[in-house]
């Protein structure tokens, strides 16, 4: 993976800046002479000589053309639009392999270390440190003057990544992943209908939701930092933009706090969910089973029909249920919705039944567990079927919204996911993971200046604003890697990997919204520089606002919904320029 890009690198040491000059064909007379040869009154001699005055008078001169600084003194620079369109491509595929190298590292390093405190806190800011890098040094350059001209490239940085993250990936990640959809929900790895508009699409886990309502969340410093200019204030910007850095570095801090915790949080609604299973299982099988109602007139357990299920559970007949007993009466339930570890659904059986912690369910324990789980149930459902004890359909209901759960949090998925073996020969994969890390990391330090020189060179040689080269060509340097590692993906076409695409899609808008707005905002600052992106905030708080909103209170996406994300990228840089030329805002 290294030696094949080294010709890049060669080539860039080759490519030192090379300064032409024009010459001019004149017929000289006589008394003229070039580099110490006279010239004959038929010969042509080409000399670069300009006129002194308006007279027939020449002299030798040497060229008066515009030249350009070469970063870190060696670097290729030029002053054309062809030349620094050319650089901007070279420096962008140096971004990408940095990006893909961050990458390949941060994937390395998870399956070794697994999650928590690296894969919460160490390797979101990874995925975002080529973005940030940019940023940085886009506001670093040179004088103050310097920076804010190309600060712009930064901010179109910021506002492009988001907005293709939220566009262009997203929509094509629902169409690689779309699945036939039944009753609302993908079936995995079944697509028979096409390009049905709305017969297929991706479904997602709940915890989808949660990642998409917090990249809403994420915008408040957005909001903040354009007060001044809500209220067409002045004063006020330098305060708000420090505000807002204040908020922008509190929140990445939560953030990453809930990244590392965020496991434990898992771990123990899957749980709860899996005992719920148990529950609307059992009281399902003992619906279907019981001699006689199960419930009386009045609502409450039946304590005739409780007993004789009781017996029939109670095989030696001692009256008391053992472990192994229940164990038995669960494995003769069939739970075709998930493979359920058998021993763990005991466990937690005897937490709700044994109330005398003797090891062992009484007729009196089995009776109020029972009818403990039949409150619950109850209290979960609305509507009519929670209050009608005569046909028990709240029973059923019950079942029906537990397997809705499993398959919103990909219960089953994380039980095929359980089983894998660990990294063989983890000492070689660690150190591969830290060259990969290593090597992104150098590079995007490297060439992140370089390429903001030529953006900036390339705006004004083709006077384009600076944002909309930054806004268009920037992301796909820096995001390409993750935009090729979440379409491959959701190839996969199965909940869990549809649910992990969209929230890293989610997650690394976030991180924009936090760890890179944290490092603009820092920036203005520090250096002082006018905050005056009114258009552009404006373009990232719609789009995330409208996808996050949109992604946060449902799970089943059909195909049509990825022609509203496309919709919404050309509709993003128009409206920027809008707002930029025909109302004034910047």
């Amino acid at each position: 993976m290294f030696s094949k890009h080294l010709f890049f690198f060669f080539f860039l040491i080759l490519c030192c800046a090379v300064h032409g000059r024009f010459l001019t064909t004149r017929l000289l007379s006589s008394d003229l002479l070039s580099e110490g040869l006279h010239a004959s009154p038929n010969h042509s001699v080409p000399l670069l000589i300009e006129p002194v005055t308006s007279s027939s008078s020449w002299v030798l001169s040497a060229p008066q053309e515009e030249s350009c600084e070469e970063t870190y003194g060696f670097l290729p620079c030029t002053t054309t639009a062809i030349g620094n369109l050319f650089l901007i491509a070279v420096y962008g595929y140096l971004m990408f392999l940095a990006a893909t190298y961050l990458s390949a590292g941060s994937e390395l390093l998870l399956e070794i270390l697994g999650p928590g405190i690296v894969g919460g806190l160490f390797l979101p800011m990874l995925g975002a440190l080529p973005d940030a890098m940019l940023i940085l040094v886009s506001g670093l350059s040179g004088t103050k003057e310097t920076a804010q001209s190309q600060v712009s490239v930064g901010m179109g940085l910021l506002a492009g990544s988001t907005v293709m993250l939220l566009t262009i990936i997203w929509g094509s990640c629902i169409i690689v992943g779309r699945c036939d959809l039944q009753d609302s929900i993908a079936i995995d790895k079944q697509l028979t209908k096409g390009f049905s508009l709305t017969g297929t699409g991706v479904s997602t886990d709940i915890w989808t939701c949660y990642a998409a309502r917090i990249m809403v969340i994420s915008v408040i410093p957005f909001i903040i930092v354009q007060i001044p200019q809500f209220l067409n204030s002045t004063s006020g910007r330098h305060l708000s933009v420090l505000i807002a850095l204040i908020i922008s570095l509190l929140m990445l801090f939560s953030y990453c706090l809930y990244q590392v915790f965020q496991p434990k949080i898992q771990s123990r609604r899957l749980a709860y969910v899996r005992h719920k299973h148990v529950m609307s299982g059992l009281l399902k099988h003992l619906r279907h089973h019981a001699l006689g109602k199960l419930l009386d007139d009045d609502g409450e357990p039946d304590r005739d029909i409780i007993q004789k299920l009781f017996a029939t559970i109670d095989e030696n007949q001692d009256e008391r249920l053992s472990r192994t007993e229940l164990k038995a009466f669960i494995l003769g339930i069939r739970f075709l919705e998930l493979d359920l570890d058998k021993d763990d659904a005991v466990h937690k059986l005897m937490q709700d039944f044994d109330t005398s912690n003797d090891d062992h369910v009484d007729i009196e324990e089995f009776i109020n567990g029972i009818k403990k789980w039949l409150n619950e149930a109850r209290r979960t459902q609305d509507g009519p079927s929670a209050a009608d004890s005569e046909t028990l359909q709240f029973i059923d209901d019950f079942h029906q919204q537990t397997r809705r759960e499993h398959h919103f949090l990909g219960i089953n998925a994380q039980n095929d996911e359980a089983g894998q073996d660990g990294v063989e020969n983890s000492k070689w994969v660690s150190i591969k993971a830290v060259l990969f890390l290593l090597v992104g990391t150098v590079i995007a330090a490297v060439f992140a200046d370089p390429l903001v020189d030529a953006v900036d060179n390339f705006s004004i040689a083709t006077s384009i604003p600076s944002f909309f080269i930054s806004f268009i060509a920037l992301p796909l340097a820096t995001n390409s890697s993750e935009a090729v590692s979440a379409i491959i993906f959701a190839t996969h076409k199965k909940l869990r990997t549809a649910s992990l695409t969209f929230s890293e899609l989610y997650g690394a808008v976030t991180m924009n919204n936090v760890l890179c707005l944290s490092v603009f905002l820092a920036l203005v600052y520090a250096r002082g520089l006018i905050w005056d992106f009114s258009s552009e905030v404006l373009v990232i708080f719609i789009v995330c606002i409208l996808m996050g909103v949109f992604a946060s209170y449902r799970t089943t996406f059909p195909l049509w919904t990825c022609v509203v994300a496309f919709i919404l990228y050309p509709f993003s840089l128009a409206l920027v320029y809008v707002l930029d030329y025909y109302c004034g805002w910047s």
